[in-house]
């Protein structure tokens, strides 16, 4: 068979939130398949084969059919490329240790071209995996070799340098699980959880809340030490020391054993234990101090290392550590032994992994190697134990043994040093025994790592993040509203700035410092912030990360819903002005008015069940969206005789509907009403009546908001507006 030519990328957009797809971020993928639209899967001789023989686990793609080997089916009995692709980039995606979970491929109205999305958080990784799946199917097509090996590596390489590290990751996690917005602040590991003034902040496992003065102390080790043994906590005795002359004289002077450590390390980096030589003393001075801008001795102090994490003053997770030993069989070398070991799963140079690699050329090592008179090449006799690393492998979890006195001294020490979340490190004899006369605690951590407590070696993982979460979002009763602000969105075309400005004013009277991103501009407290148009995916952005507001208003359109997404996850309030428009999306195959819903919907899909959509219920195709609210419906008109408004205030128990009767404007709530005043009454500064159905329309969304109608009364009068 004659190659085929490429399938061609037309062009690739990110939506980095809700949209019109699903609820997450997802990569949508404009392709034109050319000539291979006359080409479905069971027309290329060897393309089924050749894909299961690369991707066996596509067995597992239930597709459209709901059961496993759903895809393989639709393989055999003829797909189109497109679907195709969507499924080789989704299993490369999950070889990477990236589930991808939602893909989808639909034909747009010129033949040959579709368009593909599939879910992926990141940008760059989906960018990545659509490039390597591209590549594969179009060897698979053409029955070209294709080395699946470097492709996955490429996919997590973009992982590993995009996603989140696993102790900021776990706490997002735990944040989504309760149904806590995120916002990733920068390319690290800097992420706001929550939106506007209800938001913390997060950076590893350091918080918003961790003092720098308290983050000041922890890292100088020596400074700490003496805190707590003012205070009667256990500490090692020792000092800070200049030269590898004085760090022997103070050996001599405390006692040996000694260890010798960097002042402000971390993760046992430079850190030597039970010392006894002069020369073993000067060599771990010299593996300190890089590490460092001091160097201490101090009394070494014998048992067992232990890691003790405190989150908002409780002790949450407990490690503890283990040496790490081979064992010769009189004919491998050491470096043999140690390549074994290191094949073990749990070892890697990538964070996610309990345990490192053991490098015998790192300082430490090679001192512990000294010290046994052995090295890299000395062949290992049969069952001999060559020490290689004595500390920093605390991955085996005894939280379930910590001892209320252990856990007394760990809380005390973060109190004394003012962290609200810290990593105790502790030498004990015995984690389950009380305190005094078998331990002492080393260094108290500011920003400690997760991982042991999530991946630990032996024993249960715990749940190290939510513990963060709860700390950083004490629950209540109904827990609905963690980090989260009265957010109104409102999509349509018709007076939309006008809305958004004036239940903002509305808000802002209320008592809420409230925030306007719309097409007039950024407004905060009523002042205008910014000029140019906002009602897009950056100005909510802005606006969301705005620490000042307890409330945000956000205009948004078709356009943006189409090519960003919405930029929050859910709202209090939907607001549905109209579906106009279609004429200006036909770059998005939007070509009739009956296809605006798919687009427009997107805005009621995300309201919080105890929210509300407030809809145009004199435009039938609007109104019909109040079935896919999750939350109440409050709809408004012009005609008081509306029969959808009739029937949704006998049929919702109470439905309520903002409407005109005569000259008066009607807040009704099933057969009661109340009259706010008449249109004349309700005009701006100066007698200026705004256009009826936008009025109705904030008073709506005001009424939703529950402000009383008193005050959306008076705040009409007193709305000051220009555009």
């Amino acid at each position: 068979m004659a190659k085929l030519n490429d399938i061609q990328l037309l062009r690739t957009t990110f939506l980095r939130g809700p949209s019109v797809w699903t609820y997450r971020p997802v990569l949508e993928v404009w392709l034109d398949l050319g000539e291979l639209e006359e080409y479905p899967s069971n027309k290329i001789p060897g393309l089924n084969e050749r894909l299961t023989a690369w991707l066996p686990d596509l067995i597992e793609h239930t597709c459209g059919v709901g059961e496993r080997g759903g895809f393989i089916q639709r393989l055999e009995g003829g797909t189109w490329m497109g679907h195709v692709l969507e499924h080789v980039v989704i299993e490369l995606l999950n070889l990477a240790g990236l589930p991808a979970e939602f893909g989808q491929t639909r034909e747009i109205s010129k033949p040959g071209v579709y368009r593909m999305v599939f879910r992926c958080p990141e940008e760059a990784v989906a960018r990545v995996a659509l490039e390597m799946g591209h590549q594969l199917l179009m060897a698979a097509i053409n029955d070209q070799p294709f080395d699946l090996k470097p492709a996955i590596h490429a996919i997590k390489t973009a992982i590993n340098d995009r996603y989140l590290g696993p102790s900021t990751g776990c706490i997002v996690d735990a944040a989504s699980e309760r149904r806590i917005p995120h916002i990733r602040l920068n390319d690290g590991n800097l992420v706001q959880l929550g939106y506007g003034a209800a938001q913390r902040r997060i950076w590893t496992a350091e918080s918003d809340q961790t003092s720098a003065i308290a983050e000041g102390i922890a890292q100088d080790k020596d400074f700490t030490k003496r805190l707590l043994a003012a205070c009667g906590v256990p500490v090692p005795e020792g000092q800070v020391v200049n030269s590898p002359e004085e760090a022997w004289e103070v050996a001599q002077e405390i006692g040996t054993p000694v260890t010798v450590k960097p002042s402000d390390g971390n993760h046992a980096r430079g850190v030597t234990l039970e010392l006894y030589e002069e020369a073993d003393v000067k060599t771990a001075f010299a593996l300190a101090q890089p590490e460092g801008s001091d160097v201490i001795v101090e009394k070494f102090i014998d048992g067992v290392e232990h890691r003790i994490l405190v989150v908002g003053g409780k002790v949450v997770a407990a490690t503890k550590g283990e040496t790490v030993s081979v064992y010769g069989n009189g004919t491998a070398t050491l470096s043999q032994l140690v390549e074994v070991l290191n094949q073990d799963p749990r070892r890697g140079p990538e964070q996610e992994f309990p345990l490192d690699w053991i490098n015998l050329q790192a300082g430490a090592v090679k001192l512990e190697l000294n010290r046994q008179h052995v090295a890299p090449d000395s062949v290992i006799p049969k069952g001999q134990a060559v020490l290689l690393q004595r500390n920093g492998n605390m991955a085996i979890d005894c939280t379930d043994e910590v001892h209320p006195d252990v856990a007394y001294y760990a809380i005390l020490a973060a109190k004394i040093v003012g962290l609200d979340i810290a990593g105790m490190d502790m030498i004990l004899k015995d984690v389950s025994q009380p305190m005094q006369g078998q331990g002492a605690i080393l260094e108290v951590n500011a920003g400690p790592g997760l991982l042991m407590h999530l991946k630990p070696t032996n024993g249960a993982p715990r749940p190290v993040g939510m513990a963060i979460a709860d700390h950083l979002f004490p629950r209540t009763e109904e827990d609905r509203d963690a980090g989260r602000i009265p957010v109104v969105g409102i999509v349509g075309t018709r007076e939309n700035a006008f809305i958004a400005r004036l239940v903002g004013w509305l808000l802002q009277l209320s008592g809420k410092r409230t925030g306007v991103a719309s097409s007039e501009g950024m407004f905060l407290a009523n002042r205008q912030t910014q000029k140019t148009d906002t009602a897009n995916w950056a100005g909510a952005h802005r606006l969301l990360t705005n620490r000042l507001a307890e409330a945000a208003v956000i205009q948004t359109t078709p356009r943006s819903i189409l090519e960003e997404g919405l930029a929050y996850d859910r709202c209090l309030i939907g607001v549905v002005t109209d579906m106009d428009g279609y004429e200006t999306l036909a770059d998005h195959d939007v070509h009739e008015a009956g296809q605006m819903r798919r687009v427009i919907r997107t805005q009621i899909d995300v309201v919080l069940s105890h929210g509300a959509g407030v809809l145009n219920a004199d435009l039938a195709e609007v109104a019909e969206l109040a079935e896919l609210s999750d939350g109440e419906v409050i709809l408004y008109t012009l005609d008081a005789a509306n029969e959808v408004v009739a029937a949704h205030r006998q049929e919702n128990e109470g439905g309520r509907a903002v409407l005109v009767k005569g000259n008066n404007v009607v807040l009704a709530t099933g057969a009661q009403e109340r009259v706010l005043g008449t249109l004349d009454a309700l005009a701006l500064p100066g007698g200026k009546r705004p256009d009826t159905p936008a009025l109705l329309a904030a008073i709506a969304t005001a009424w939703a908001l529950d402000i009383s109608p008193d005050l959306i009364g008076a705040g009409i009068k007193t709305f000051e507006y220009s555009n």
